[in-house]
């Protein structure tokens, strides 16, 4: 196996980009910001599980690392939106991957149970 420009082990490139969309709530925010831009609180109505407090982490995190747009709109009370960067589209075919693979994980599951 040859190695590229990354003078690293062979998984270092998965690591770095799950550094970026790892953990449970990341990849469920950049999925659902695929398809539109979206409200705080209409993420965290399609997200009922995540705390206010977290989802604000993560959003600020992705909006940090350039995947994410956050635009505030100065109205009373504020309305924020968040939508997808172009950087961050580039991780539209992981995402579908993902759901694509989870829909047929479950599917298993649910016939061997």
């Amino acid at each position: 196996m040859t190695h590229d420009v990354y003078d690293c082990n062979a998984g270092c490139p998965v690591e770095a980009t799950l550094a970026l969309i790892g953990g449970k709530w990341k990849g469920v925010i950049l999925y659902h910001l695929l398809s539109d831009t979206i409200r705080f609180n209409e993420l965290r109505r399609l997200m009922p599980d995540v705390t206010q407090r977290m989802l604000t982490k993560q959003l600020r995190e992705l909006e940090a690392d350039g995947l994410i747009l956050r635009k505030v709109y100065p109205e009373v009370p504020p309305r924020v939106e968040y939508s997808m960067a172009d950087y961050g589209l580039t991780l539209a075919p992981i995402i579908t991957a993902l759901q694509k693979w989870g829909t047929e994980h479950l599917e298993r599951v649910a016939e061997e149970a």
